[in-house]
């Protein structure tokens, strides 16, 4: 069993667009997140990919669909194969719930990049 502290978690590292793993279930990863800024388009094919405002707000913008903000305290599910773009204008604290599988970048390779191997446990 796992007890876990977001604001402490959060407290432990700087970077930006850098998910860090706190803990699984179910052949999930729950992660964090510093977003700041614009990150790229991008998509997971195969997997729906959960985001929770903890702190500050993010936009995902969609090629397809009506942008959504969303605000401290909100969630959502960003369904597989949907192309997506988060921008933060200001820092935003996130927390992930993703399958295991789940590339950071989906099939989109970039110097953003994170391998899951590389995704840090904290």
């Amino acid at each position: 069993m796992l007890k876990a502290n977001l604001k402490e978690k959060f407290e432990l590292f700087d970077e930006y667009w850098t998910p860090k793993i706190i803990g699984e279930l179910n052949d999930q990863f729950v992660k964090i997140a510093k977003l700041k800024g614009e990150f790229i388009w991008h998509d997971h094919e195969q997997e729906d990919e959960l985001f929770y405002i903890v702190k500050g707000s993010l936009l995902l913008k969609f090629r397809d669909r009506n942008d959504v903000l969303l605000k401290e305290g909100e969630l959502f599910i960003v369904p597989a194969g949907v192309d997506h773009l988060p921008i933060a204008e200001e820092e935003c604290w996130v927390m992930l719930m993703e399958p295991k599988s789940t590339q950071h970048t989906g099939s989109a390779q970039t110097e953003n990049t994170v391998s899951i191997e590389d995704q840090e446990w904290i």
